[in-house]
């Protein structure tokens, strides 16, 4: 679980995000870094549609991308926001193809 600081919920920083972020995907995720000013902590939120599956399976992509970027959170700069939004395809994937496609997103976004 995320610590309530490093969650996002406000529609319009989803919007800020995917709309003037830098973007990297790939065949499972698309990840959107927009790189804010100030102290504040880096936040994360998930877009998960129906076209990746059922409630069972839109859930547990949730909780694996939760938990991936959780561990993530510390490569990310101050008031960064990151959008992780979950493809079709990561319905099929395992937790460690998850963790290789958020992680060279990542890359390609940070650099």
């Amino acid at each position: 679980m995320l610590a309530p600081a490093h969650r996002l919920t406000d529609p319009d920083s989803f919007r800020v995000a995917v709309r003037q972020g830098r973007r990297a995907g790939s065949p499972r995720l698309v990840v959107h870094l927009w790189r804010g000013e100030g102290s504040d902590p880096a936040r994360v939120g998930f877009v998960v549609s129906k076209a990746v599956g059922p409630a069972v399976v839109r859930n547990r992509v949730k909780r694996r991308l939760r938990h991936l970027a959780r561990e993530s959170l510390g490569a990310l700069p101050g008031a960064a926001v990151l959008v992780v939004r979950a493809q079709p395809g990561a319905a099929a994937a395992s937790y460690e193809e998850l963790r290789a496609d958020l992680e060279r997103c990542l890359q390609r976004v940070l650099s």
